[in-house]
């Protein structure tokens, strides 16, 4: 049995090899300063003493964090067990290029050289060093793991979806290849209960379709492969709406007509079979710079604030009996439930009698309450939820598991909240503002889920100036 693959193991391999390359090439890059080039400028070569030497060691350091950053923010880190090494190479061309630029430019580009050919040098000798070295690194290392997967010792946790000649012939091609695609199948998913089983004893079945979301978590599932037939396609869009906020790999069958209209949308082709439904919405390095904002303005808005937030607490705890902060369970990111933090506007018992949205004018909101809710200040301490990384500074409010059930029998794209962080704020909050009801969520629903089509950073940075604009104005409530 395959082991299962852990990917924390291989990015610490990626990082480590990536520290040990630009180490070296900053190395290579000071050797070749101190003994070709400043003799050649100076006429007299400088000793060269890199345990004395304080620029030395400050870039050494400096450079290892740069070249940390600039590969988190392209996603170098991200899905590094299926990649192609072919994918992997032009990747690593492209960072080292840019990356070797950015340096040259900035810290090399202003030093005394004899002629502009000593600047070639630098650059072509930076560049080829860290590549070379970088490629060879990462190479190796996915070879590794690519011949750990082809030889079946590690895999990934797949289920099918499918009871059908389709899935079987599936599965059968896959199992008798001799170079394993990575697939460790725990089971399969009838689309009827009345299906004829045509797997026999090959694969055990783990029920119907509607205990998907049950059977991924329990198995701890990281792959789900969709074999439907083309009379079954109205179940398809319910199947990938019932894993949305799920962390899966779903890849598909695709008939001709759906390759040909375009009417699935791909990464890339895994093989002569299967097709991976794409879920990305962002750039790896948007995703990676909208994290890094959270998380500087959060600490900046935390730590500023102070006196502030407790002029506030002093005025929550004075307006009525009752804890200063109010935590309530919230569904987050892939449907993970976590504890928000608000500044209290209601009486402690507001919601004696089961759960309950804020409405107009309402009397369980306390004075003090009724001004932080008009100019959004009651949600300051969920800059704490984004610093943790439960929530972003940007995305669809998070709801309770209460309504979220309610809004789903009205509204099963409800799920889509889920691919993404929730925020403190959302284009549904500036544009729709807070909802008294269920029919209300599921009117605001469609700002949110125009925002996760068409996420960005500059829409990230419109929402955020009306918000702002919103409070100073006092038009919350």
């Amino acid at each position: 049995m395959p082991k299962r693959v852990n990917e924390k193991t291989q990015r610490l391999k990626y990082v480590l090899s990536d520290v040990a390359s630009a180490i070296v090439a900053w190395v290579a890059l000071f050797s070749l300063r101190k003994i070709y080039i400043e003799p050649q400028k100076f006429g007299y070569s400088i000793p060269f003493d890199p345990g004395s030497d304080v620029n030395f060691s400050l870039g050494l350091i400096l450079v290892v964090v740069y070249w940390l950053t600039l590969y988190t923010l392209t996603g170098v880190y991200r899905d590094i067990l299926r990649r192609s090494r072919l994918r992997e190479l032009v990747h690593t061309i492209n960072t080292s290029f840019l990356g070797v630029l950015f340096l040259f430019f900035f810290l090399l580009l202003d030093d005394e050289v004899k002629s502009y050919k000593d600047y070639y040098l630098t650059f072509i000798t930076l560049f080829g060093v860290h590549f070379i070295l970088t490629a060879l690194g990462r190479f190796s290392i996915s070879t590794q793991t690519k011949r750990a997967i082809q030889s079946r010792r590690i895999g990934f946790p797949t289920l099918l979806v499918g009871n059908n000649k389709k899935a079987l012939d599936l599965y059968t091609e896959l199992e008798s290849e001799n170079k394993s695609q990575g697939y460790k199948f725990v089971g399969l998913l009838r689309l009827e209960e009345s299906n004829p089983s045509v797997f026999d004893d090959k694969l055990p079945c783990l029920g119907n379709v509607e205990r998907i979301r049950e059977v991924v978590r329990d198995y701890q599932v990281e792959e789900v492969i969709l074999a439907i037939e083309s009379t079954e396609h109205p179940k398809l869009n319910a199947i990938l709406n019932e894993l949305e906020g799920v962390k899966v790999r779903v890849r598909i069958i695709p008939d001709m007509y759906d390759i040909i209209s375009g009417s699935v949308k791909i990464n890339h082709i895994l093989g002569p079979a299967l097709i991976e439904v794409k879920r990305d919405l962002m750039p790896a390095w948007q995703e990676s710079v909208k994290r890094g904002m959270d998380i500087v303005i959060s600490l900046m808005a935390l730590i500023l604030g102070i006196p502030g937030y407790l002029a506030i607490g002093l005025a929550v705890r004075l307006s009525s009996k009752g804890p200063i902060f109010y935590r309530q369970e919230r569904i987050g990111l892939n449907g993970v439930p976590f504890k928000i933090i608000k500044f209290r506007t209601m009486r402690v018992d507001a919601e004696k009698d089961g759960p309950q949205l804020a409405r107009e004018k309402d009397t369980r909101v306390t004075k003090v309450g009724f001004f932080l809710r008009k100019t959004r200040l009651d949600e300051i301490p969920q800059f704490y939820n984004v610093l943790k990384g439960d929530m972003s500074l940007v995305g669809p409010r998070p709801e309770r598991q209460f309504f979220i059930d309610q809004i789903v029998q009205k509204a099963p794209h409800y799920r889509l909240m889920q691919r993404v962080r929730p925020g403190i704020t959302s284009w549904g909050q500036v544009k729709y503002g807070y909802a008294e009801n269920v029919d209300e969520m599921v009117e605001r629903l469609k700002f949110d889920l125009l925002y996760i089509e068409n996420m960005s950073l500059a829409i990230d940075i419109k929402i955020l100036f009306y918000t702002v604009l919103i409070m100073v104005q006092g038009r919350g409530k």
